[in-house]
This record gives C-alpha cells, structure tokens and sequence, in this order.
C-alpha cells in the first residue's frame, strides 16, 4: 500500500467522497428495483399465449419470482455475514457480467409445450432457463447495497433506501402499460436486457469506488439479536400478503379476464404499502388503519359470499382493490414496526422473502393440489384478521391490553370467525350440491345435477324446464356455466345453453348443413354440446386444453358419444395445435375458449384470427362467443374481422330459460356474399361495418380499459 493511501482522509475529503456514493448507491437500487419487477410482466405476458391464457400462470409466474427473491436475499445474508464489503462485490459484479451471457430475455420458442405435462412445472422450467439468473442477481443487489450503505456510513439509515426500492419496484409496473403500446413485448424485453446491463456496469463503479470512507465515526451500540418469536411474526405477516396478492390476483383475473393489466394493479397496490410503511415518517397509523381493516374484511367477505358473483365492475374491482390495500398497511405497518437495527437488516429481509415465497408456494401450488374450490382467498381474510390480533396480543404497549371491550378489536375476532366458518359452509354446501367437483392447474370444474324434486339450485337464474323429465346436469367452470345436457333420454342430444338452435353458432351450423357434410372446428370442449349438431358424414374437431374438460365431457355427459358425427378431441392449446396443423378446410370454426369468465386474450389477437382464416374455407364462417359480464368484445372481433377483409354480423339470442337457453351475443365473421347468402343469418342480424378508432389487438398489444362496459 502507498504511503498516500496510508494516510486518513479529511472530513472534507470524505463528504466529497461519501455524497456522490450515496447517490451512486441510491440510483442503483432504484433501477435494479425497476428493472426487477418490469420483467415480471414482460415475460409473463410473452408466456401467456404458450399455457392457454390462464389465470394460473400469472401465479406460477409471482411463485417463481418470489422464490427466486428469497434466493437473492439469502445470497446477499450470506455475502454480508462472510465477506468484506469489496471481495463481495467483485463476486457480484463478476456473476453479474456472466449473467450478461444469457441476455436478451426472450424465451425460445422450443419452450412452447408440445404435449401433456404439468403446465406449472414447465413455466417455472422456463422462467429459470431464461429470467432466473438475472431476476436472482437483481432481487440481491438491493440488499447487498444496502447492507453496505448501513456499514459505510454513519448514522445511515438503509430503510429509507427499502422504501425507495420498493417505489422503483412500482414505477417499474406501472410504467409497462404506457411503454407497452410504444413498443413490441419483444422490442421491451431487449430494452430491458440493455438495462440490465447498464445496472450491471454501475454495479462496477460502485466496487472500484472508495469506500467505508466515513466508517471510521464511532460504531453504532450493539444490540441483542431478535427473538424467534419476533422472525415468527416477519415471516407470517409477510406470507399473509403474499397469499392475498396472488389470491386477489387470481380472483380478480379469473372472473374478468388474464391480461398485465388486472396483474399489475394489486401488485402495485401491494408495492405501494411497502414504501408507505417504511418511509420516514410512516404513513401507517394503527388507530385508524384498524378500524378501516374491519371494513376491508368485511367488503371483501360480502363480494365473496354466494349470490353477489356478478356485482358491477365498478363496485367489483374497487371493493377488492381497496379491501386488499389496507390489509397489506395493516400487515407491512405492522412489519415495519418490528424491523431490527441495521445489524439485522440481512436477517430481516430473509425473512420477510421467506414469508413471501411460503404464501406463494401454498397459492400457486399446494391449494390446486389439497383444494377442489378456490378457498385460499377467504382463508387468507381470515387468517389476515387473527393474525393481527396475534401482533397486538404480543405488543405489550398494546390498547388491546386495555380495551378488549372496544368494537375494533371485537369486530376483529367476529370476523375471523365469520370468514373460516362461512369457508367451512360454503365447501360443505358445495360438496353436497356437486355431482363431482375437481380442480386443476386451468381452474375449478363443477358438474351439478339440478331440476330434480331434491335438488338444490345454487344459481340465480336456473333454467325452468318445460318438460315432464326437468332433471339436467351442467358444467360450470368457477361461476360460468360450459354446457347443460338434459338427462330424458328423448332430450339428451338438444343443443341448450348459449348454443342453442337460435344461437350464432347453432344458425351457422345449420345454414352451411343444407349444403351437405360439414367439417367443424371448436375451440374450446366445454360439454360437448356443439356436437349435438353432428350428422352421419360430419367431421367435428373440438380443441381443448384441460384435460380434465376432456374426461368430464366423456364421462358425464353424452353429447360426444351420442353424435352420429365422427367427433375427435385435440389436447392442448388451440393456437398451437392449429400452428403444427395443415390447412383443415373448417365449414364453421366456433372460438368458444373461456375459462371462468376470463377472456383467453391471445385466441382474440390479429395473429390468432390469421390462423383462423387459414384453417377455414374460402366461403367458410368464424363464429367467435363474445358473452361476457364485464367486456365489450364486439369491436376487438370485428376490428380483427375488418382487418382480413372479412364481413361481420353480431347474433343476439335473448334465450329462453324455460327451454334450458341462455342469453348469447356472437360474432359471425365471413365474406359479405357468404353472410347474406343464408336467410337464416339475415333474419338474426345485419352486417356491421368496423366501429370508428377499431380495437386491433395483437399478441404484443391489447387494451382492456378500451372495452370495460
């Protein structure tokens, strides 16, 4: 060493030093913040389209980040405990540049599912060839930086800087709606990667800067390691929001439809109350935050119960929205509250990962496995409201001590109560009026036998069947219904629901009949029903993804083997069955692809009906299913038909409950002459020109708030 280095630096000396460190060390955890969780969207949704456009693959996705985090914290507990502050960050910077290797993010498409298999294993498989050395290495710098901010510095205070990541983190969500109409996912993920590489080189400078300038001050006052019982209640209150995230999540997404946009929301929501929380001054008060939590679990519990599926969007979301905010204030004010010195700062994020990856885990794998509903969001209410009163009841500087008799803490304890026992008779309600009731990686699948004399009808608007025999058994797929087949023998082979004679499907099958033996495709089994449109000499191909649809259909229902058609079921995602196949020469190709009510979108982009077109006959019809609670589908459908030059009709069915009919709206999409060729098509409808500013959607772009009712 020189003699120069040798010598101590003046204080002017280190505050030149320190302030542009500082900043330095500021403006990298911001950007490996956003960078961070901007990945999250971009790969899920290049992903999407590859596992049917589920709901579930968003929650595998947070499952994988989550752990992958937890991973990039322990890392970062284990260089700050073993090593000195720059071996550390060489051993960073170097895996860093190594990682520079596997860039640009973007998934090959050999990773595209070819058969059967287990679709959750297969996209954490994916995530990890493609995104998990980087996400590990960014998900570590933060606290590594921080630890070193904490020890370089006196009197430093790096919660200030976990706030302001965490506010990268959501700057880096939010900002992806706006950069996704400027650019393709494609042209976002190599952005990203150039990104990551500049975070990469920063990372650099920060090593070969001097440092632990000003750690010569007097060192900060020990202090004792915190207690088991204190970690215990990091990793619950961070588990419980983690379980509400991807519950909320997946309640929100299956019910409207699986899009960035629905994923992005809670997850800022959720981001926003860590930055709250941990800002100086806090923004948590418990007073107040307590007795807005009883509200919360209360609107939330309502929006669940039986009956009120169907409320408005514009009560639905802001209800789940808001409900899930203050629970994540309460719990992350909490949590804020029992954050260690600096000395443990490593310890504490461990544990607060550790917690976040246990709740996504129980989400995203264990509850498809030990449930046959979704009951992980009341579970996650109820275990929201007990294990806040297990934090008050340890805080000994607690009003609970004194005040047990006050309506918030009581409210409380009704509620938990309310929330696990109407978990409790909700299942057993379900079981009971379930024929069979199974779940999988797709969703929940319930197959109802109703109509008899002592049956229970659990749906608002059953259908009232005009017949000697009323008995018939349906489908339903979480709170839609995927098929009804009446059990008399004499009207088993009907067509009902939303495929009945008098829909857009059942019209455009029976026109393109009259001219002899029909090739249909379907996208999407649900019970079969369209088969009871087949005769001798017709070809119907139905595609299906679940593969528990496919045996419920066979097993339970009749529509398939009683055709005298000769029907054939292709397993998988329809786009990219269709992608492997030769032109099939479709008459009709029914896109009728929902899970829940939520909306497939790559099965509605310009790329989709591309291959649609390909696959029918020149004078064939697209009939594409757009009934839907919280969407207007019809300018995304007929923006796309527009774009192939083809004409559109929309078909309304006001259906017929007593007949087993449901309402239907459906697209019908063709050339003009084919369209006006059948008097049946005429009478149901007029063809409509594109609607003015059209809604094209692709696979790199699609706007839900453009098509909110």
């Amino acid at each position: 060493m020189s003699e120069t280095a040798a010598l101590p630096q003046s204080p002017r000396s280190v505050s030149a030093i320190s302030s542009p460190a500082k900043a330095l060390c500021a403006t990298v955890i911001v950007l490996s913040a956003f960078l961070l969780f901007q990945a999250e969207p971009i790969i899920a949704k290049i992903i999407l389209p590859w596992f049917g456009g589920v709901a579930a693959v968003w929650s595998v996705c947070l499952l994988f980040f989550q752990v992958v985090l937890l991973l990039g914290y322990l890392y970062a507990h284990w260089l700050s405990r073993r090593l000195a502050a720059r071996p550390r960050g060489w051993i960073h910077c170097g895996l860093i540049a190594a990682s520079f290797l596997l860039l640009p993010i973007l998934p090959s498409s050999s990773w595209k599912p070819a058969g059967p298999g287990s679709p959750a294993l297969h996209v954490l498989l994916l995530l990890s060839a493609t995104v998990g050395l980087p996400f590990f290495l960014l998900s570590s710098t933060s606290p590594l930086l921080q630890a070193w901010y904490a020890q370089s510095f006196s009197g430093a205070r790096p919660y200030r800087l976990y706030a302001l990541s965490n506010a990268g983190s959501m700057l880096g969500l939010v900002s992806f709606p706006f950069l996704e109409p400027l650019l393709t996912t494609a042209r976002l993920a190599i952005s990203w990667s150039g990104a990551y590489a500049a975070v990469g080189i920063l990372c650099g400078v920060i090593v070969l800067s001097p440092m632990k300038q000003d750690a010569k001050s007097e060192p900060a006052p020990s202090r004792a390691a915190p207690s088991w019982r204190v970690r215990c209640l990091w990793i619950a209150l961070a588990a419980c929001t983690s379980t509400l995230l991807l519950s909320v999540t997946n309640h929100i997404s299956q019910n409207i439809a699986s899009i960035p946009f629905l994923w992005i929301a809670p997850l800022s929501l959720y981001l926003l109350s860590f930055v709250l929380c941990f800002a100086e001054p806090p923004w948590y008060h418990r007073g107040l935050f307590l007795r807005l939590l009883t509200l919360a679990l209360g609107g939330m519990a309502y929006a669940l119960a039986p009956g009120t599926g169907n409320l408005p969007l514009g009560v639905l979301l802001p209800v789940f929205a808001a409900g899930f905010f203050i629970c994540c204030m309460v719990c992350h004010g909490e949590l804020a509250g029992l954050k260690p010195s600096s000395a443990y700062l490593t310890d504490f994020y461990l544990m607060v990962a550790c917690g976040g990856a246990a709740g996504a885990l129980f989400v995203a794998l264990l509850a498809p496995l030990i449930f046959s509903g979704y009951y992980e969001l009341p579970i996650a209410l109820g275990g929201c409201a007990l294990l806040v009163l297990v934090v008050l009841r340890s805080d000994p500087q607690s009003v609970l001590y004194r005040a047990l008799w006050r309506p918030a803490w009581l409210l409380l304890v009704v509620l938990a109560a309310v929330l696990i026992g109407s978990l409790y008779v909700s299942t057993r309600a379900q079981a009971v009026n379930a024929r069979l009731m199974v779940r999988n990686f797709y969703g929940v699948l319930l197959v109802l036998d109703q109509g008899g004399p002592s049956a229970v009808v659990i749906e608002e608007q059953a259908p009232r069947i005009a017949d000697d025999d009323p008995r018939y058994r349906k489908l339903m797929n979480g709170a839609i219904d995927h098929g009804l087949q009446f059990l008399a023998p004499n009207r088993r082979r009907e067509p009902t629901s939303y495929y009945a004679r008098t829909s857009g499907a059942g019209l455009a099958i029976q026109a393109a009949g009259q001219a002899g033996p029909l090739h249909v495709g379907v996208v999407g089994l649900g019970a079969g029903t369209l088969a009871a449109y087949g005769r001798a000499g017709d070809r119907y191909s139905f595609y299906e993804i679940n593969p528990l649809v496919i045996k419920l259909a066979r097993q339970e229902f009749s529509f398939l083997a009683d055709s005298p058609a000769a029907a054939e079921v292709v397993p998988g995602d329809a786009r990219l069955s269709l992608e492997r196949e030769p032109s099939q020469g479709f008459d009709i190709l029914v896109v009728d692809a929902f899970s829940g009510d939520s909306i497939p979108v790559h099965l509605l982009t310009r790329q989709a009906f591309s291959l649609y077109f390909r696959h029918l006959k020149s004078d064939g019809v697209l009939a594409v299913h757009i009934s839907n609670h919280y969407l207007d589908l019809r300018p995304v459908v007929l923006s796309a038909a527009a774009e192939f030059h083809q004409a559109a009709e929309v078909v309304h069915d006001e259906g017929d409950l007593s007949r087993g009919i449901y309402r239907s709206v459906w697209v019908l999409a063709g050339t003009e002459q084919r369209l006006a060729r059948d008097e049946s098509l005429r009478k149901a409808g007029s063809i409509v020109a594109q609607p003015p500013g059209g809604t094209l959607w692709t696979d790199d772009y699609s706007s839900l708030l453009r098509i909110l009712k």
